[in-house]
């Protein structure tokens, strides 16, 4: 059951898909995406909190905008939405324990790389971008 009504998270889900970024909305899709034989996967748990908007969705948006090398696949679910699709998320990203906004790279299907809310908070979104550069360069 959605937490909050689609009409004011749709602006917010909008934000990361003209980005580039696929919505799963189901654990199937989680699974199907996170589990990729080969290849890299971004995941960003969307949420309607004021650091996912002011911190995390901007730097991921400058990350991918300004980085030579960027993951093969872009995906996000929302954190009190499709309560199942986000629990098959945070599945795939333990031993991290539950956290949004987070954002997780996946290469070959397994973690490799993880940004939990306490770093999206306790940084500015310059910060946070050239963390995800690090990554991108690293992995992909």
């Amino acid at each position: 059951m959605a937490t909050y009504p689609e009409y004011m998270v749709a602006p917010i889900r909008q934000d990361l898909v003209e980005a580039g970024f696929e919505q799963l909305m189901t654990p199937e899709e989680v699974d199907n995406a996170l589990t990729q034989q080969s290849g890299t996967v971004l995941i960003a748990v969307n949420s309607v909190c004021g650091c996912a908007a002011g911190k995390a969705r901007p730097a991921l948006k400058l990350a991918l905008a300004s980085s030579d090398k960027k993951p093969a696949k872009l995906v996000t679910v929302f954190a009190g939405m499709e309560t199942e699709a986000v629990a098959k998320a945070r599945e795939h990203m333990l031993p991290y324990p539950p956290s949004s906004p987070s954002i997780a790279l996946f290469k070959d299907g397994e973690l490799v790389h993880m940004i939990e809310r306490y770093h999206i908070e306790g940084n500015d979104m310059m910060r946070i971008a050239n963390n995800l550069q690090g990554a991108f360069e690293e992995y992909c």
